[in-house]
């Protein structure tokens, strides 16, 4: 049985890489002790399935010191004012399967002989914020009323999603790697992310973080494919940040979901704070965080109060369970999008698109998996 030779630290850094550590995958490679110690090596096989389960390219492991990993798009999130120093692979991965996505809709795209979209990289961060928002809202047409007639924040979500879909944006929302369960994506670490094309414009969004703040992430990577500029971020309200873009993106998706004026005509500041507060977040379908930050930004809170406030709400917020189940497909194409995967499946059909391919960007296997998908979207 051939053995391969391969530098320890590397072994070491892939599992520190995956976020897993060398005791805590014993079980699974009993020799990996001996591996990682120089005093034994492992076969090509059992080399394999080490970097299947720290995700890691197995060309990687051949190297002599571990690589500089990027994030390929420009990466606008930090913590404290400072930039994160290395993406996960879950991360990563999340990003290249947008990527190949994108690439296969946007050829598809030009095939059918369609034109660019022309609000792609329509905006600038000198536009006006307020009358900005507004010519978002229009083009999607969001209506502040009708939203606040929806029951649940999901539905105001799903109704969001549609409209951005309609208006040809492609809308991930995922909150694991392709259909990993095992491998579910940290909002700490990005809350999402947006591809810019003119043809196919996609924007990505961290399905673990909960419903009302992923409305947030939306209005701000809209704005991002809006000003054309690809980015990943950490969409925050409350986020102070020295870069004049995400600033920019993070006013006009504020203003987008609450307008300034809207706040002011509805806010009762005789009224106990998170009384209104809670009011407010069901009234316009946002976060609570949200709605803390327009009162600020209308008056309402000085700066020592707004944090106060804002810093006890977001304790609040995290000791929440977190939802789970639901509809295998519903979830499906809110993962790949329903314009993605209605666009895939009818080209696939037509014999324009390998199953396999298909199959490798939906993320599953089975042909039954596959028509039923195509079923629930009128495809099939």
């Amino acid at each position: 049985m051939s053995r391969v030779t391969v530098k320890p630290e590397m072994l070491l850094w892939a599992c520190e890489r995956s976020g897993q550590s060398p005791e805590s995958m014993h079980n699974r490679f009993p020799k990996l002790e001996l591996w990682s110690s120089g005093k034994a090596s492992p076969t090509l096989k059992q080399l394999e399935n080490f970097a299947r389960a720290t995700y890691t390219s197995i060309g990687f492991l051949f190297l002599q010191e571990p690589p500089v990993e990027k994030v390929p798009i420009p990466d606008f999130r930090t913590v404290g004012n400072k930039e994160f120093e290395q993406p996960s692979p879950d991360l990563l991965d999340t990003i290249y399967i947008c990527q190949q996505r994108q690439e296969w809709y946007r050829e598809f795209m030009r095939a059918s002989g369609e034109k660019p979209l022309q609000f792609v990289g329509s905006a600038s961060i000198e536009n006006n914020v307020k009358e900005f928002a507004e010519s978002i809202r229009h083009a999607l047409g969001f209506d502040i009323e009708e939203r606040r007639k929806m029951r649940t924040w999901v539905d105001a979500l799903r109704s969001f999603i549609d409209q951005a879909d309609e208006l040809g944006i492609l809308i991930m929302v995922n909150g694991v790697v392709g259909n990993n369960n095992w491998r579910k994506l940290d909002p700490y670490e990005f809350r999402g992310f947006a591809l810019v094309d003119d043809l196919s414009p996609l924007v990505f969004i961290n399905g673990s973080d909960t419903k009302s703040a992923q409305m947030f992430t939306l209005a701000h990577e809209l704005a991002h494919i809006w000003l054309g500029q690809s980015a990943l971020s950490d969409a925050q309200v409350a986020q102070i940040t020295g870069n004049k873009i995400e600033r920019w993106c993070n006013l006009v998706a504020a203003e987008l979901l609450v307008p300034l004026t809207a706040l002011r005509n509805e806010y009762q500041k005789s009224k106990p704070l998170f009384d209104e507060v809670n009011r407010l977040a069901r009234h316009f379908k946002v976060s609570t965080l949200v709605i803390l930050r327009r009162i600020y930004d209308a008056g309402g809170l000085n700066e020592k109060q707004f944090w106060k406030a804002y810093n006890k709400e977001l304790d609040r917020l995290l000791k929440l369970p977190s939802g789970t189940g639901g509809n295998f497909y519903l979830t499906q194409t809110a993962r790949v999008s329903k314009r993605f995967a209605s666009a895939l499946i009818a080209n696939t059909l037509e014999g324009q698109t390998l199953y396999r391919d298909a199959f490798r960007m939906l993320g599953f296997s089975k042909l039954e998996t596959f028509r039923d998908l195509g079923h629930t979207l009128g495809v099939v």
